[in-house]
């Protein structure tokens, strides 16, 4: 897909996003041993990131419902800013621990609204492709961006990367008010609609397997640092090619996920969630050979992101008489996930299971979801839409 103009903005602040939620992963044995803390207690700067997206996807979205798109799309990214800049002058845990959750009230809103904005510049048969779209802002991130800040975490100091991202923050501000119309927000929008709307068994039950497919990644991504220092024996520098490599999976997998799900939302989400499983018990068994990694994490990366359109566009499509809230609250259940497996990561940990056990639990956790994706194709009767894409 050629991205046009809204897109490319919308991407540019997915991917400053992206990179302040998945950063502190690359920095975590960096920043627990500069503030005294345990890996674990670190870990939870990642779970008190992923709550603060879940409180504030709806939040901000109700809030500011009727505020027109663009200014509500500069304005969440004004908090991002603001959110960084106290990370990166942070003197202790606990002040970063709520500059994080600052930083985190932006991120549901923003992608929610954005997939909504992204979903109507494009064709009706190319919706998908358009959030995937969105979302390479995000992939590539993981690819340039969280690799970088994991070297200037370690070279320059964690605060400094924070700075810099809030930096980052700054330019897609300015990118939005230059790309995007002023989109004002469609006369009769009913929030108490939107409300209701998430009462549906069909939007709950999208909203459990986002919760659940991203629980299998975040269980074991957020270790990955600690996992291959630890068990592969590697240095930052392999660290820091591995994030590379992970992110180079997630931007084939977001755009393999945005043109499968074109075809089969159902298919795309099977397919996925079964190589899911599989790569993370091979990771399980072959973390301590550094030349086995390298092909595993990159297919695991793939698997992780060809996921991410097509949960997105079920719970659209669920709530498609009220779109907003719904994709908005996506996003929060992403991060609730993101939030339940550095938690379970962490409790794995604490018991002294071993770096292994950690992955073996992220595919529990894909299993989890491959058992609900399978038995709502079986119950559900299936739409229209459904029908259609598989």
């Amino acid at each position: 897909m050629t991205i046009n103009p809204p897109l490319l903005a919308l991407a540019i602040g997915a991917f400053g996003i992206g990179v302040t939620e998945f950063a502190p992963m690359g920095m975590l044995p960096t920043i627990a041993a500069d503030l005294g803390v345990s890996i674990p207690a670190a870990g939870l700067l990642v779970s008190a990131y992923a709550v603060g997206v879940l409180v504030g996807a709806p939040l901000m979205t109700l809030l500011f419902a009727r505020t027109p798109r663009r200014t509500l799309l500069i304005g969440l990214m004004g908090v991002f800013t603001l959110g960084n800049l106290l990370s990166g002058l942070a003197e202790g845990y606990i002040t970063l621990l709520a500059a994080r959750i600052v930083t985190s009230l932006n991120h549901g809103a923003f992608f929610g609204v954005g997939a909504v904005v992204a979903a109507g510049v494009v064709p009706a048969q190319r919706r998908a492709s358009a959030v995937a779209a969105m979302f390479s802002g995000l992939t590539v991130a993981t690819v340039g961006g969280v690799p970088l800040a994991a070297w200037i975490g370690e070279i320059l100091g964690w605060r400094t990367a924070f700075l810099g991202i809030a930096a980052i923050g700054g330019v897609a501000m300015l990118a939005l008010r230059l790309s995007l119309p002023p989109l004002p927000v469609e006369a009769g929008t009913d929030m108490r609609a939107e409300l209701r709307t998430l009462r549906h068994g069909s939007v709950l039950s999208a909203l459990l397997l986002t919760v659940l497919g991203a629980s299998a990644m975040f269980t074991v991504f957020t270790y990955i640092a600690p996992i291959l220092r630890v068990e592969t024996g590697a240095g930052s520098g392999f660290v820091t090619a591995m994030l590379v490599v992970y992110g180079l999976g997630l931007t084939i997998g977001n755009g393999l996920g945005g043109r499968l799900a074109d075809r089969s939302l159902d298919g795309t989400l099977i397919g996925a969630l079964a190589s899911l499983i599989v790569l993370l018990v091979l990771f399980a068994a072959c973390m301590r050979s550094a030349w086995a990694c390298g092909p595993l994490i990159f297919l695991w990366g793939v698997a992780s992101f060809t996921i991410v359109p097509p949960l997105q566009m079920r719970v659209v499509s669920a709530a498609a008489a009220a779109p907003n809230l719904a994709s908005a609250m996506n996003i929060g259940a992403f991060n609730l996930g993101n939030a339940i497996g550095a938690a379970l990561g962490g409790l794995v940990i604490d018991a002294g299971l071993g770096f292994p056990a950690v992955s073996l639990a992220g595919a529990a956790a894909a299993g989890t979801a491959l058992a609900l994706m399978l038995g709502l194709r079986r119950r559900t009767p299936r739409s229209p839409l459904a029908t259609a894409r598989g």
